[in-house]
């Protein structure tokens, strides 16, 4: 089965089967995100943790 390949300036995709792929993937994602029962993190506490796992990572590589 042939895909149809799609322009590389409209789409990182290099034919409609990835991209439906993908498309199919993400929403799966989405909506386990949803489905999720814990509750939400708010903005700052996740960048707080983002942060945290930067800053963790810098001096793990450059204690070496």
């Amino acid at each position: 089965m042939m895909s149809t390949p799609l322009d590389p300036i409209v789409s990182e995709f290099e034919t409609q089967e990835q991209a439906d792929r993908y498309d199919r993937w993400f929403r799966e994602r989405i909506q386990q995100s949803l489905d999720d029962p814990r509750p939400n993190v708010p903005h700052d506490e996740a960048m707080a943790r983002v942060r945290a796992m930067v800053e963790s990572n810098k001096h793990l590589h450059s204690s070496g």
